[in-house]
């Protein structure tokens, strides 16, 4: 990120201890607040730009040191998909049909049809999140959420227990499941931020799965969506996020959407930017989006740069296996090095370690593994295509 080589960044807590368990928010909250409160020097900012619990941590703590940051409120109405879903009915009529699911005695709630996604009303990564087309599917994903939805749920009540919560929410709770009908066409993200109140959207992406899967392929910036497209996506990412009440604070918005229509449906609200396409802005504009995080933070304006980046289009591919195995070799330093020598623009990060189950790595969808995280910078679309291929062709895994 150009122009923050002066500042330093302090690990306050490690992924291990935010991701894997059930996590303790207060714990970490404390954890958190004996670290800082250790070092000389004053603290300026707190960022984060991770899901559960990270990002309900981050006001929290910004809270406590009297900080820029987002209001707690308005980052849980965005965390909890069922809330977030009833603000979004109050600005527009992109989204679809939903309701909820009791989890003692599950069926779909009148007005909704197979197909439809089931998911916790707190998760994250697609964790129990499942597309179901029938009744035995329904039985079956139920099952799995029932068993799982208290790993995130349980630490997400103590959340809602900080925030003044409409009844129908505090009735719900954290451990709940939502059920959405099913939507379908291209798939999209707007990234932006709000300072001080103003809503700024800085890029419209395009979010490409693999063909006939809900797994990603890709991310690419900018979107190659018709300009009608992107103006009604950057429209109703607007009027959401204001509504929310979102404030110094980036956020991203998924969408699904009809490329010939021009319609649009909100799939999810994200208080945060992705952290998986700081490499993309950084390609295209020259400077990656966690710039937007920090000067939020800071109490600065953004101003995030358009164009100024090597390349005119860049993606992260998600390089997936979808049957489960023991992980026998990754590809080695030294390989991963020459393929990036090789071809220009290609940067590889492997995902598993030797001696893994695929099915034992943490915040994987639940229909896939991810193998290797791949950035692409290229001239356009058909190059981006043509350097992923050519390095997934050199890499060596194998697998029992």
């Amino acid at each position: 990120m150009p122009g923050h080589e002066r500042q330093r960044f302090v690990p306050v807590l490690t992924p291990e201890e935010m991701q894997l368990g059930e996590v303790s928010v207060p714990d970490l909250l404390d954890r958190a607040v004996a670290t800082l409160d250790e070092r000389e020097t004053p603290v300026d900012a707190i960022v984060g730009f991770w899901d559960f619990p990270i990002s309900t941590l981050v006001p929290l703590l910004a809270r406590h040191y009297d900080l820029h940051s987002a209001p707690l409120s308005a980052v849980v109405k965005c965390e909890h998909k069922y809330w977030s879903r009833l603000e979004q009915q109050k600005v527009t009529d992109a989204y679809p049909r939903f309701g909820l699911v009791d989890l003692d005695e599950p069926r779909l709630p009148d007005g909704i049809e197979f197909p439809v996604w089931l998911k916790p009303v707190k998760s994250y990564s697609s964790e129990l999140a499942f597309h179901v087309r029938d009744a035995q599917q329904f039985a079956d994903a139920m099952a799995e959420i029932a068993d799982g939805v208290g790993r995130l749920g349980r630490p997400f009540e103590w959340v809602l227990d900080q925030v003044d919560l409409p009844r129908e929410i505090a009735e719900v709770g954290g451990q709940a499941c939502l059920v959405e009908q099913a939507m379908t066409g291209a798939r999209a993200a707007t990234e932006g931020y709000v300072h001080d109140g103003r809503v700024v959207v800085y890029g419209v992406l395009d979010s490409i799965p693999y063909p006939q899967r809900s797994s990603f392929l890709r991310h690419q910036y900018p979107s190659q969506l018709p300009e009608r497209v992107q103006r009604e996506l950057v429209d109703v990412s607007e009027r959401v996020i204001a509504q929310v009440g979102l404030d110094w604070t980036t956020f991203s918005v998924e969408f699904f959407c009809d490329p010939d229509s021009g319609a649009v449906s909100v799939l999810e609200i994200n208080p945060r930017h992705s952290q998986s396409h700081a490499e993309l802005f950084a390609d295209v504009d020259g400077i990656a989006n966690h710039h937007a995080m920090v000067e939020l933070a800071l109490g600065h304006d953004p101003d995030m740069p358009r164009g100024k980046g090597p390349y005119e289009i860049a993606a992260k591919w998600y390089h997936r296996r979808f049957d489960d195995g023991v992980v026998r070799r990754v590809p080695t330093a030294e390989e991963i090095a020459r393929i990036e020598r090789d071809i220009p623009g290609v940067r590889l990060s492997p995902v598993p370690q030797e001696g893994q189950r695929l099915s034992e790595m943490p915040a994987q969808d639940s229909y896939s593994y991810e193998l290797t995280d791949v950035i692409v910078g290229a001239r356009d679309e058909a190059e981006l295509v043509a350097k992923y291929e050519s390095a997934v062709a050199a890499l060596d895994y194998e697998f029992d």
